[in-house]
């Protein structure tokens, strides 16, 4: 079969009028008998549509009306992935050749329609709209007794005077058609938390904070800072120092599991110093004890059993005075 190919296609490329280009590509066009659409120059060639897209738009363009062309639907037909697939559909959608909308049916239920124009520069200029004929296979026709053999046709590779520029396509307004947000699939970062610094950095805080920082590489060989980042950190160290804490537990909380390698060591202890910051002690507010309601329990009178409260069982107000007012 393919010595038979070989054997056609050199045939018909000899009976080509003139000598044949030294380079570059030449068309053997066979005309189609069913199955094929046509597809413009425009979207073909397109000079700002990258190939996914223009490969996606021929393809939705040759799909019968009412085939699903959504993403996954893609994803689920090519090897691209969605994130490429959506991409290319903006692509479209921003030069006109596709639009998403949402609509709302008639049971209310919100659904998305997707509409393919092959012009949409004549779309806007009021170009006559076609109805897609759906693609069918044609009715069987009985095959002759002699099959006749297939008859090659070779474009000519003739010379023809260079074509004229073709008017580039108006983009259609944003508001008939307004494009898909994709959310992102990373979350926003967080802003960073500055270094922490003290209330008042006095010379001795300066001092002894600079000595920790120079003094890490000979617990962790790894911290090498120079004079700059040295400078940079006395700020955080300073705040550690003046909230109590001892230079070993700054020197632990600096040197200890640290990543390997460390590439930047300086960011390494800032991060640390600004995340691991332990709060301030606390004072003799804080620490006094504190003060509870003494509650007085009630009680059953013995005499008329009356409830009223007292830190021991007995009789009432009433009954003890009730002697008093008798004698009286």
């Amino acid at each position: 079969m393919a010595t038979q190919h070989d054997i056609a296609l050199t045939r018909a490329l000899a009976e080509l009028p003139g000598p044949l280009p030294s380079s570059g590509v030449i068309h053997v066009a066979i005309p189609h008998t069913s199955r094929f659409t046509i597809v413009g120059n425009h979207l073909a060639q397109h000079a700002e549509l990258s190939l996914v897209a223009i490969g996606i738009g021929v393809h939705i363009q040759s799909l019968p009306t009412g085939t699903e062309v959504g993403i996954k639907a893609l994803a689920s037909r090519f090897t691209e992935g969605e994130t490429r697939i959506a991409a290319a559909l903006r692509e479209l959608e921003a030069h006109g050749y596709l639009s998403r909308t949402r609509v709302r049916l008639a049971n209310g239920r919100l659904v998305t329609r997707t509409v393919f124009c092959n012009q949409p520069g004549a779309a806007l200029r009021g170009g006559k709209v076609v109805t897609p004929v759906p693609l069918v296979a044609p009715a069987p026709v009985p095959a002759p007794l002699v099959a006749p053999a297939p008859v090659l046709v070779v474009a000519a590779p003739a010379p023809t005077p260079p074509p004229s520029p073709s008017p580039e396509p108006t983009p259609v307004p944003e508001e008939s058609h307004p494009p898909v947000r994709v959310p992102s699939r990373t979350a926003p970062k967080a802003a960073r938390r500055p270094l922490p610094r003290p209330l008042e950095l006095t010379p001795e805080l300066r001092q002894t904070a600079s000595a920790i920082l120079a003094g890490l590489r000979s617990h962790a060989k790894e911290l090498v800072l120079s004079e700059d980042d040295v400078e940079a950190l006395v700020p955080g160290v300073a705040a550690w120092l003046e909230r109590d804490a001892h230079p070993d537990t700054i020197r632990h909380a600096l040197t200890t599991e640290l990543p390997q390698p460390p590439k930047h060591p300086a960011k390494i202890v800032k991060h640390r110093l600004t995340v691991l910051l332990p709060p301030p002690l606390p004072g003799a507010q804080e620490l006094a004890p504190v003060r509870r309601t003494l509650v007085i329990p009630l009680q059953n009178c013995e005499g008329c059993d009356r409830a009223f409260r007292a830190t021991a069982p007995g009789h009432c107000r009433g009954c003890r005075n009730e002697p008093t007012a008798t004698a009286a």
